[in-house]
């Protein structure tokens, strides 16, 4: 398995991806050219810096700190860890949907009030070989509040990928490595650019991916919106989620 390189490296890749100059990642992150030279020379980036770099670059700032290595802090993370039983089916049903089902299902979710956390999100353990690649996209995955059997129903519906539950776990402590077409299909999930994530995880994508589908971009914004719910609010969702599927089919 690849060894971590460094968060340095990693945004030096990305920069070099996007073609973006130093100064101008500063000027968009609100920070100095120095400070980020000083990421790139390999200075450990702290939360405030990350969360900052974040929206620059295009990413949720829940990834860049699982990609510099950083304990997540609550604040970004999923709200309820007990609602992770009912996203997956929310987000199967939601691909069953039409759009304009879909663009109601997720405005619906947003309506929702906010409830206070009631305790620290805790992802179930990887035991990885290293912190390399596919130990960070599996992360990335559960901060989505999906576990092993949600990532499975969720590739399997929205991308071409069909896994066990427990190659995800495997996949997780680095004993299977990342190819082009689990990074393609992990993008889509993650909302991620497939050559961004391509770049930062060093898998080489022989061709430029296709576009992920109307249904692929949605089931990723679902499941972004989803991480705010707490387990009551999450059990509505998915309800209202199967009604709306069974409605759409009797028409």
């Amino acid at each position: 398995m690849k060894e971590h390189p460094g968060f340095g490296a990693m945004l030096a890749w990305s920069l070099d991806h996007r073609d973006l100059g130093v100064q101008e990642l500063a000027d968009r992150a609100g920070l100095t050219a120095d400070e980020v030279r000083a990421v790139l020379a390999g200075e450990r980036p702290g939360a405030g810096l990350l969360r900052r770099l974040a929206p620059a670059l295009g990413f949720h700032a829940v990834d860049l700190f699982i990609l510099a290595g950083l304990a997540v802090p609550d604040d970004l993370a999923p709200l309820d860890g007990t609602a992770t039983k009912w996203v997956a089916s929310t987000v199967t049903d939601a691909t069953r949907l039409p759009a304009a089902g879909r663009r109601d299902l997720l405005q619906q979710i947003r309506l929702l009030p906010q409830e206070e956390r009631r305790s620290s999100f805790a992802p179930k353990p990887l035991i990885p070989l290293a912190g390399g690649p596919s130990t960070w996209v599996i992360r990335m995955l559960q901060y989505r509040n999906l576990n092993w059997m949600g990532m499975a129903q969720t590739l399997a519906f929205v991308t071409p990928t069909y896994l066990s539950a427990a190659t995800y776990g495997v996949i997780g402590s680095g004993r299977k490595e990342l190819t082009p077409r689990l990074v393609t299909d992990f993008a889509v999930l993650l909302g991620i650019d497939a050559s961004d994530l391509a770049a930062l995880t060093g898998v080489f994508l022989r061709e430029v991916p296709p576009s992920p589908s109307p249904e692929a971009v949605d089931a990723a914004a679902l499941l972004w919106e989803a991480r705010r719910l707490s387990a009551v609010q999450a059990r509505h969702v998915a309800e209202l989620a199967r009604a709306l599927r069974d409605n759409s089919r009797a028409r």
